[in-house]
């Protein structure tokens, strides 16, 4: 019998469903395709690029809907039913911001933003871990620009104070930082649910993560979920209900996974 609410699953890549380092995730393919081929919704919701996720979607054999650079833009809606729009773009495009970052932001905190688009393959390659065509594809973005900051705490600190005043936003991930519009990973999950509720009003949210980038998604969907990573401590993390493993990934997204849908499955 098919139960009485959908469940949608929107996950991290990096560090949260692909191995940190060599990206894959062949050990917990079956596992996402058996979810899958049960009504459960897999929605990567990551700061990677539009022809990253659909390079991922390509391996896994199967056309997820998707969120992409950060929350900036939603792909796919339709995938799930054909009255729900292809796309939806949540930010300004990249070129607007960094006029607003440039003309708003000090010239010494300026300074210490090392913008990767203006360094040599060689340590674009060793930042992101990636290699010609993935490294391009990791490079070609539309709504976010990544850098890395070489400065103190306290100049970082007020650079991102400078960035809020002026309707922009910092990400801070595993690797890089991206200035963003005021966009982020929580609210384009808020705006697929509420797009997904006009066809399907009983609604559970898993969200899995690994890093400070997913925190905000994680706190509110109904089954937080935190795969391993040694940045960590649990009581640096005020989620309520928060369900962890000691395992990284992939395998940590599988156990995750699994312990929330045995939640949902018992208190729905």
């Amino acid at each position: 019998m098919e139960k009485a609410f959908k469940v949608l699953i929107f996950t991290d890549l990096d560090g949260s469903l692909l191995h940190r380092d060599t990206f894959k995730f062949d050990e917990i393919k079956d596992y996402m395709k058996e979810l899958i081929s049960k009504g459960i919704f897999i929605i990567p919701n990551t700061s990677k690029t539009e022809k990253e996720i659909l390079a991922f979607n390509n391996e896994l054999g199967t056309s997820l809907p998707y969120i992409s650079e950060n929350g900036a833009a939603i792909n796919g809606l339709d995938l799930l039913n054909s009255n729900l729009p292809k796309e939806l773009i949540l930010s300004r495009e990249k070129d607007n911001l960094i006029k607003i970052f440039e003309k708003s932001v000090p010239v010494n905190l300026q300074s210490k933003c090392k913008w990767l688009s203006e360094m040599n393959k060689k340590k674009q390659s060793l930042i992101f871990g990636l290699e010609d065509e993935k490294l391009k594809m990791a490079l070609d973005r539309k709504y976010t620009i990544p850098f890395i900051f070489d400065g103190i705490k306290s100049e970082k600190n007020e650079l991102f104070k400078v960035v809020k005043k002026k309707d922009l936003a910092l990400q801070e991930g595993g690797r890089v930082i991206n200035l963003t519009d005021k966009v982020n990973k929580a609210k384009a999950l808020q705006v697929f649910v509420r797009f997904f509720k006009k066809n399907n009003k009983n609604v559970k949210t898993i969200a899995v993560g690994d890093n400070y980038n997913d925190l905000d998604m994680l706190k509110i969907s109904d089954f937080p979920c935190l795969v391993f990573n040694d940045k960590f401590t649990l009581d640096q993390i005020p989620i309520n209900n928060l369900i962890t493993t000691n395992k990284p990934s992939p395998e940590g997204w599988a156990d995750v996974v699994k312990m929330a849908l045995v939640k949902v499955n018992k208190n729905y």
